[in-house]
């Protein structure tokens, strides 16, 4: 029943921009956090941002002031608009969710989406 389902990735150039959907079934938004994860090929995944209930918003440091996490409660989706992408943003992006609190510690997460790819690249 519980559902995460990434979509907005695919091949864009250093300096463009994605925007990054999850939508989540099975679970309220009032009542979790949801945050993004990335990997790329041999690197441990990466939390890269997280909103929690309260609309409370973390990013790692490596993307602060580009990207920005957003919720649609009616929708039960959460964006990751990505901008002024660099190639060390390639990776696979996943959607997570853990209850109430924010984190970016994949450890904190039990609940993993499939996840979509991001390529940057000239």
């Amino acid at each position: 029943q519980l559902q995460f389902v990434e979509s907005g990735g695919g091949l864009v150039q250093p300096g463009g921009s994605l925007r990054l959907s999850c939508v989540v079934s099975g679970l309220s938004l009032d009542s979790y956090a949801i945050a993004w994860f990335r990997q790329a090929p041999g690197k441990a995944r990466e939390g890269v941002s997280c909103v929690s209930p309260g609309d409370y918003t973390i990013y790692t440091d490596s993307v602060e002031g580009r990207f920005t996490i957003s919720r649609d409660i009616g929708k039960n989706t959460v964006y990751l608009q990505m901008n002024n992408l660099e190639p060390d943003d390639t990776g696979v992006y996943y959607c997570a969710a853990r209850s109430l609190a924010c984190s970016l510690y994949e450890s904190a997460f039990s609940r993993w989406g499939q996840g979509t790819q991001v390529t940057v690249a000239s």
